[in-house]
């Protein structure tokens, strides 16, 4: 019965990954040194994000992804951080906005040009500041139009409504640990969050209430990370009490017991899950490994079936994932990993053999596209809403975005507000009503100026035709 399970029929059993030749990796660049467990990378189909060492403060690359090869130690970096960028994350809804989170207690949110930066960026479109100890992860919402999470060494998680700057949620007594990570769920109604204290615990941002925990997901000391999949279940990474690496599965509706628990190896590195709710896909990196495990999360037993490990030389000091629209559909592409070394960025390509040259639409299913399904404003009066998907069928083409606008509200105006909406939309409306004898006198004064330089040039064009005129007489 084993023997059949293991040769289990799956169109993923062949994928095979494949690193790029030597001149498609971005080369020379300083890789950041911090100990932190992030991924240190942010990829999407424009542009790809390092973190780098910087002295004095925090700065990461922004390069365009054709931009390949030897990168120039002059080549400009985001840089308006006071101290080490921990964590960074490409908003899905537009591919020129960027978070990034640092030691300094600030998120910072980042427009990048158009086709990349041509001198080092330092003002950010909006500073949000809240937590009281270094921010080491950010991650925006899957389907709301800027909505941004943020978690702290201060145990906090506060969730920002970045179009107008605001901290709207902060679930500040739900950990008493640091938080190891946090994942949306696919429609971005829940969280879960992995934390120092062993537990998992999925919670409700908007009620601001835990509504499932397991204590003990993993018995060992070393961090662990969560992540929901498409499904709603739970993927699980850490460490057994014998140190060994464990990958569980669970249904948060009943975490007294995991669907599945594998033990792996005895590394000490941190794994890294990557999952792709497209083709329900988990990759593992694992820090300081050389090798990509991936495994297939399915409805029957065991669940989690493990398909291959791409391996290579060079241990992997972080690791960016593209989403799928980045991807060749023509080369039946199905994932593709940013590995970062010492002083290097690699892209690593994973691909399904297949014969024919035409659009495998069974490894393509609609996949989530850039347009957001809510406004922010919707998502935190209680609305939820599915990613909007976008067929692949003719590649994905980028189209325009829209600059990331902060409608800064008026902190002393702080009246108890009934609708968000119509309150932005009234405010400069409100501002000038409340002063109006002054704005009369001051209209009046313009009008005056105004009439006075027509006036002045209406003078001046009769005394040019005059002048013309006498030209010409003398010309005659």
């Amino acid at each position: 019965d084993t023997m059949r399970r293991v040769v289990r029929q799956s169109k993923f059993r062949h994928v095979f990954g494949q690193p790029v030749k030597t001149e498609q990796c971005y080369d020379d660049i300083r890789v950041s040194r911090v100990t932190w467990d992030s991924s240190f990378c942010a990829v999407n189909p424009r542009f790809v994000a390092i973190i780098v060492d910087a002295s004095g403060g925090g700065a990461f690359l922004v390069l365009p992804l054709h931009k390949t090869g030897r990168i120039d130690k002059s080549y400009p970096t985001v840089c308006g951080h006071t101290g080490p960028v921990l964590d960074i994350d490409w908003c899905p809804h537009n591919d020129q906005v960027i978070a990034s989170g640092s030691e300094d207690c600030t998120v910072m949110v980042w427009q990048i040009p158009e086709n990349g930066l041509t001198l080092s960026l330092t003002e950010p479109v909006v500073v949000l500041e809240g937590h009281s100890k270094r921010v080491g992860i950010v991650a925006w919402h899957p389907t709301a139009r800027n909505v941004l999470l943020s978690a702290g060494c201060d145990n906090a998680i506060i969730i920002w409504n970045v179009g107008t700057g605001e901290a709207l949620i902060n679930l500040d007594d739900m950990h008493v640990d640091m938080i190891y990570n946090v994942s949306w769920n696919r429609n971005g109604s829940l969280i879960c969050t992995a934390s120092k204290d062993k537990k998992v615990r999925v919670i409700d941002p908007r009620k601001q209430e835990i509504v499932a925990e397991k204590e003990k997901t993993h018995e060992g000391a070393r961090p662990m990370r969560a992540i929901f999949l498409a499904d709603g279940n739970i993927f699980t990474t850490g460490f057994s009490r014998m140190s060994e690496r464990q990958l569980a599965l669970w249904n948060p509706k009943n975490m007294e017991e995991p669907i599945a628990l594998h033990e792996m190896d005895t590394s000490n590195g941190v794994l890294l899950p990557f999952y792709d709710p497209d083709t329900n896909i988990i990759y593992l990196c694992g820090k300081g490994d050389s090798s990509i495990r991936y495994f297939e999360i399915t409805d029957e037993s065991p669940y989690v079936h493990y398909l291959n490990t791409f391996s290579s030389k060079e241990p992997q000091r972080g690791m960016g994932f593209m989403p799928k629209r980045g991807l060749d559909v023509n080369k039946c592409e199905i994932a593709r990993f940013f590995k970062l070394h010492e002083r290097k960025c690699e892209p690593i390509i994973m691909t399904v053999p297949r014969k024919s040259d035409l659009f495998q639409d069974d490894l393509y299913p609609d996949t989530a596209g850039p347009e957001a399904a809510l406004e922010a404003e919707e998502w935190f009066e209680g609305k939820n809403a599915d990613p909007l998907l976008i067929s692949l069928k003719h590649g994905y083409i980028p189209g325009k975005n829209r600059d990331l606008k902060v409608v800064k509200k008026n902190i002393l105006d702080s009246k108890p507000s009934g609708n968000k909406k119509s309150d932005l939309i009234n405010a400069p409306k409100k501002a000038a009503d409340a002063s109006n004898p002054q704005n009369d006198a001051k209209l009046d004064e313009i009008l005056k100026e105004l009439k006075s330089i027509k006036d002045t040039i209406s003078n001046q064009d009769e005394r040019i035709s005059k002048l013309e005129q006498q030209m010409a007489k003398i010309a005659d």
